[in-house]
């Protein structure tokens, strides 16, 4: 099996990334690296939900530093961008580039992420910004699009037969306004 560090954003949508992984012979190895998430109570919420799961089923897991203020500081100016827009872009870019850092310095030639599981990301935006990030560390991103057959829909039922913690919005104090 060979190891790809996963960046995940929560339980919910990383359960069906780590199945199809392990099907695909791969180890996740789950990177929780998530400054936009807003508030500090919501972020604590999503890693103590993500790190149960990943025990549960014995998955590696790694937090990286929570720093909502460097997110704050990168997003600075583009606070009244539309959704897809280009604070997403840069939000993406940070946590990816945070993933490949932490992938590099663990050995791991391999990372992608959870985020493409949501019909509310794009996902060519998502790619975008992650081969950048491979061009810069070297680290390969391996193109997953797990909203792909039915990824969302079986990542909704994996979370419920686990009882899990669902949240309303991505994470980000401006998609709390669109979630209402």
């Amino acid at each position: 099996m060979k190891k790809i560090v996963l960046h995940a954003c929560c339980a919910p949508c990383a359960s069906y990334p780590i199945k199809k992984l392990i099907e695909d012979n791969c180890e996740p190895v789950v990177f929780f690296y998530n400054p936009n998430i807003y508030p500090t109570d919501e972020y604590n919420i999503r890693k103590n939900e993500l790190e149960a799961y990943c025990s549960k089923y014995d998955v590696e897991f790694f937090e990286g530093e929570y720093n909502h203020s460097l997110y704050c500081e990168k997003i600075s100016g583009m606070e009244d961008e539309p959704e897809k827009g280009k604070r997403c872009s840069v939000c993406f870019y940070l946590r990816l580039k945070k993933t490949a850092e932490f992938a590099k310095e663990k050995g791991i030639d391999l990372f992608t992420t959870t985020l493409s599981v949501s019909p509310h990301k794009n996902s060519a935006q998502i790619f975008y910004e992650a081969k950048k990030v491979q061009n810069e560390t070297g680290v390969e991103f391996v193109e997953y699009n797990f909203k792909k057959n039915d990824g969302f829909k079986i990542s909704r039922l994996i979370a419920k037969e686990n009882n899990m913690y669902a949240q309303s919005y991505c994470g980000c104090k401006f998609s709390i306004k669109k979630s209402q």
